[in-house]
């Protein structure tokens, strides 16, 4: 039986099937070789969120196999967001047809700009019906999540639906890794379906060796270098390299704008700190450096409008990128594509180059004071000063990110997640995967208010799952990020910002609705105690805190 999906007569199948010595083989199922391929590739645990369309994919659930319910199908796309990531493998992502995954489609989106690896398998009518337009049939299945997966099909035969599948963990693994969808017509389970080849695919890609030549050439003739990290460098794991390099060439690191991980210790001699998603406040900061090596992130990600050169004048800008797209639209310079660690190991295998004197260190915040209400500052510094540096904190909180980047370091390798895309919805449910896919961490979700509401469903899969996260609602009563933006975009100190403004929700009802348990804190005297209380409590959580 060389190429069979079960490899040797007599072992159990997929869907509870036999075949012993003294009977025929049956004939395997479609369903029977998908569940092969995920139990090969490492996705056994399957976030869904169920529709009458996608019954039959689970009939015969392997008893090896996790289900993840999640209550809304943005939710579930979240989750599974943070188990690929924390897993640092593609995770399976089951969908109801059209409308399900038009649910999923912010944090589908979010998934595509985080470089997360998903398979998402949607359901379809049946084949027979698809002529005549049916109830929840999806008309144009492949189309409809693009442009935001790598690939998406619809098998033109139900035989080709494993095949189909197994393409898409190969694409969603290669770089830049991203999701893809498979839309699958809900008769196709039960039809019979060859076994699946048992392949080897690689993941990473080698730099061209001239570009890394000229681009060490220049960093080692250069005389003050800046690095500029971006979420790649963490999630291809070049933590350890990225400091080497760094240390090498005497180089200050910043963080590049509006990225997801963190890919170089905060408080590092040699960290400078986070550049702003603006044209002026970059080449600002970047003043003074001959060469600029951005790697792992876009050079440069903006949130608003500016105008000048992109870089400061005299600076050699250069680029270390998995991304074919990110190195085609940089604005200048030099770009190097391929795998960051393997583009970093190139440029650390070069002779050393003469040591450089080392810039002058970052300042350090002010220590914030208590207060009623409490500032974002005194939350975060107290959350610094109990938390362990192994704990995971997972943010979506858009306004206190600049001060959690001030009172808040992070200092070690996979301990930091948030979305690359700005579309809310994502934290609360990509704490829930991160927790599932690191049982070994504690998780902290830092959450904004308004955040918090596009995705509160996560509170109960959390629950379910008896998970250690505490979830901390940083809770000012309105959209703060919008009314910090609005003088940017022509509205004076006392312009009312229409639509920001969010009275009235009580967090600690909500979460022990949904079976979390919960408490409000607007002492600043109580703080320290209750976040340790609930991080040291072994469960999920959530910590209200009311905030200026």
């Amino acid at each position: 039986m060389n190429g069979s999906v079960f490899g040797l007569l007599g072992t159990l199948g997929a869907s509870g099937s036999v075949s012993t010595p003294d009977a025929p083989p049956q004939a395997l199922t479609v369903r029977d070789a998908v569940y092969d391929l995920m139990r090969r590739v490492g996705m056994t645990s399957v976030f869904a969120n169920p529709g009458s369309t996608e019954l039959p994919m689970f009939r015969g659930f392997p008893d090896d196999f996790r289900y993840v319910l999640g209550l809304q199908e943005a939710t579930v796309v979240g989750m599974a967001d943070g188990y690929a990531q924390a897993t640092n493998n593609a995770a399976m992502v089951n969908l109801h047809s059209a409308a399900g995954v038009g649910n999923a489609m912010g944090n589908l989106f979010t998934a595509y700009k985080n470089r997360t690896p998903l398979v998402v398998v949607a359901g379809q009518q049946a084949r027979g019906i698809l002529p005549f337009d049916p109830f929840l049939s999806s008309s144009h299945a492949a189309e409809l999540p693009r442009p935001y997966v790598k690939w998406s099909t619809e098998p033109a035969r139900a035989q080709d639906v494993p095949l189909a599948i197994a393409r898409a963990y190969y694409l969603a693994m290669m770089p830049p890794r991203g999701p893809v969808l498979v839309s699958v017509p809900v008769d196709d389970w039960d039809a019979p379906s060859p076994p699946l080849a048992h392949r080897y695919v690689s993941t990473e890609i080698r730099p061209q060796p001239e570009a890394i030549g000229r681009i060490g050439a220049l960093l080692d003739a250069c005389r003050r270098p800046a690095l500029v990290v971006g979420a790649a460098v963490d999630r291809d794991g070049a933590w350890n390299e990225i400091v080497a390099l760094a240390e090498s060439h005497s180089a200050r690191v910043w963080a590049a704008p509006m990225s997801g991980r963190c890919s170089f210790p905060e408080r590092h001699r040699l960290f400078a700190g986070f550049l702003p998603a603006a044209r002026e406040g970059i080449v600002s900061r970047l003043q003074g450096h001959d060469l600029i090596l951005v790697v792992g992130a876009p050079a440069f990600t903006y949130h608003v409008d500016g105008a000048g050169p992109h870089v400061p004048d005299g600076a050699e800008l250069c680029l270390l990128t998995e991304d074919p797209d990110t190195a085609a639209w940089a604005p200048a310079g030099m770009a190097a594509v391929g795998s960051l660690r393997l583009c970093l190991r190139d440029l650390l295998a070069r002779p050393a180059p003469t040591m450089r004197p080392l810039p002058a260190r970052r300042a350090s915040a002010p220590m914030p004071e208590p207060s009623t209400p409490m500032s974002v500052a005194f939350v975060l510094q107290t959350l610094a000063s109990m938390r362990d540096p192994a704990d995971i904190i997972v943010e979506e909180a858009p306004s206190a990110r600049p001060v959690m980047q001030q009172f808040l370091p992070h200092t070690r390798t996979q301990t930091f997640y948030t979305m690359d895309s700005g579309g809310l919805g994502y934290g609360m449910p990509a704490a829930v995967g991160v927790a599932l896919g690191r049982p070994d961490r504690r998780v902290i979700a830092l959450i904004g208010d308004g955040s918090s509401m596009y995705s509160i469903q996560a509170l109960w899969s959390a629950a379910q799952h008896k998970l250690p996260i505490t979830f901390i609602i940083l809770n000012n009563r309105r959209y703060a990020a919008l009314q910090d933006f609005a003088p940017a975009f022509g509205f004076g100190p006392h312009d009312k910002v229409v639509g920001t403004e969010l009275p009235g929700i009580d967090f600690v009802a909500l979460a022990t609705g949904l079976g979390c348990g919960a408490v409000r804190v607007s002492d600043a005297a109580r703080l320290g105690a209750v976040l340790a209380d609930a991080v040291a409590s072994g469960g999920p959580s959530l910590v209200e805190v009311l905030v200026s």
